[in-house]
């Protein structure tokens, strides 16, 4: 088996282990009500999500299925991305791998329980950002990747770009 599937079945797999065992501690340990972690900063509190991110689409009829349709499309479009990658592509790889692990992980508790399970409530001086789980974080850093990946690529692409214009001028 190539090196891309073995980083996209390891690093997947690992990703939704990891969503789904918090987010059955959260459902199990959360019902009685939220545990303060850091005061002030954050808490594990129980939360439902039947949108996407930040709710998104929680108020639409048939959303439920219109974001199972979307993240099987995803997921069907990272498959077809690792397929064409080459091995050395690692950073590209482990970055959908990572996507993959947070899609599926989120689309599991889309189909099994018809929301998605939330926990991590983080706050500052009053600000409270929407309540996340792993396979929230876990898209977050495979997007960060991606960019990481995005401007590695282009720097050397920029830098073989002047050594041969370079080249071309030394020729002339």
């Amino acid at each position: 088996m190539p090196r891309r599937w073995r980083l996209l079945v390891l690093i997947g797999s690992i990703s939704i282990i990891a969503d789904q065992i918090t987010k059955y501690w959260a459902r199990s340990a959360l019902a009685d009500g939220p545990r303060v972690i850091i005061e002030g900063y954050w808490d594990h509190v129980l939360a439902y999500n039947t949108g996407a991110a930040f709710s998104m689409f929680s108020e639409m009829g048939n959303g439920r299925v219109f974001l199972a349709i979307v993240a099987a499309i995803a997921i069907a479009a990272i498959v077809s991305m690792v397929h064409k990658a080459e091995d050395h592509q690692t950073g590209f790889i482990v970055a959908l791998s990572l996507m993959a692990g947070g899609a599926i992980g989120n689309i599991i508790d889309r189909i099994a329980f018809g929301k998605v399970t939330d926990f991590v409530l983080w706050k500052y001086n009053g600000h409270k950002w929407p309540v996340f789980n792993i396979a929230d974080v876990v898209l977050l850093i495979a997007v960060g990747l991606f960019l990481i990946v995005a401007v590695k690529d282009w720097k050397l692409e920029r830098a073989a770009a002047k050594e041969k214009s370079e080249g071309e001028k030394a020729n002339a």
